[in-house]
Order: structure tokens, then C-alpha cells, then sequence
């Protein structure tokens, strides 16, 4: 018998203060069974860091075809594609090739840079691809805030994210490893 997934009620209230943008969303997210509480909380957090009205969360793990979260345009056309993750090159390649801009949020500590080591000089001539390493320490401490119905709030200012919970808060630093490029330059 094959194991279903968890779900999860997430309200998030995001106060983005580089965007201008002040929000609320709720959510019920499906964490499939291979899938951690901390790479949960990771894709709402690369959610809160892109948020508008047209993003939207993909079929998650079990399907290769879509990103973690995307935004499409009216046509159907992909704007956005977001990972979570380590990625290999090929789907990053892909990703590029179907999407205006890509966005992978890397975390895992060493094996994050390692990753990066394998695949940077690979994928880094794509103009349309951001990478962003999340620390470790930060992961794991929103992986403590999982819970079957979470009420978030995500502060972010000068590139610094605070995500907070009725109980406690967690600041993580994000770092560009890799940032997309106009075309022309």
C-alpha cells in the first residue's frame, strides 16, 4: 500500500519590504512521504520570497515536468519556474529553456556547495538563472516550525527574511549565488 501524502493548512501573511508587497495566502499543501518538513517549509519560503496573485504551487515531487512553484502568464507561458533543492543540470537546462527567468533555492549546507561545485560552471552561462543558497541552520529551524496548521509571518528587508510563528522566530540570510543577467550584457 503506498503512503499518501500530509497535508498541511499554511496561512502566510508576507510584509516584503523590497517588493512593496503586503499580503496575506492561505494554503493546503501536500507533503508528499519522501519529502521533509524542512523542504516543505523551504518551498514556502521561496513562496514568500516571489509572492503575487498568478503564483502558484506545482504537483510536487512525483511530477518531473513542473517546477516547485511557477507563474504563468494569460497564454500559459511560463514567467517563472522555481526550485527547491539541488537540481541536476539537466533539469535546470530545461528550466531555462521554458521559463523567462529560473530560480533555484539551494540548502543543505555542504552538500548545497558541493552541488553548486558540480553544476555551476555548467548552468552558468544561462542569463535567466538565480541561484540562492539558504543557510543550513536557517532550514532546520523552519523545519521546526512545521505544523498541520501554521500561521506564518514573513518579514522581508535589506535580504534579510524573518519568518515567525506564535511561538518563535527564525532570520535567515539568503545568499545570491548566481544572479540572471539581461540578455544584451
Amino acid at each position: 500500500m503506498a503512503l499518501k501524502a500530509t497535508i498541511f493548512k499554511a496561512e502566510l501573511r508576507i510584509a516584503d519590504m523590497e517588493r512593496g508587497y503586503y499580503h496575506d495566502h492561505a494554503f493546503t499543501v501536500a507533503r508528499h512521504p519522501s519529502e521533509t518538513d524542512e523542504r516543505m517549509m523551504v518551498r514556502l519560503l521561496a513562496f514568500a520570497l516571489n509572492a503575487d496573485d498568478t503564483l502558484a504551487f506545482g504537483a510536487g515531487l512525483s511530477t518531473d515536468d513542473e517546477p516547485d512553484l511557477w507563474r504563468k502568464d494569460l497564454t500559459g507561458s511560463i514567467e517563472s519556474w522555481i526550485d527547491v533543492g539541488l537540481p541536476d543540470e539537466k533539469r535546470i537546462r530545461k528550466a531555462c529553456g521554458r521559463a523567462n527567468e529560473v530560480f533555484v533555492y539551494s540548502y543543505g549546507g555542504h552538500a548545497a556547495q558541493l552541488w553548486w561545485q558540480q553544476v555551476g560552471d555548467k548552468v552558468s552561462r544561462s542569463h535567466k538563472l538565480t541561484v540562492i543558497e539558504l543557510p543550513q541552520a536557517g532550514t532546520r529551524a523552519l523545519a521546526a516550525l512545521a505544523a498541520r496548521n501554521m500561521k506564518l509571518q514573513y518579514t522581508i528587508q535589506d535580504g534579510q527574511v524573518w519568518v515567525a510563528d506564535d511561538r518563535e522566530s527564525v532570520q535567515l540570510d539568503p545568499k545570491i549565488i548566481l544572479a540572471a543577467k539581461p540578455e544584451w550584457s
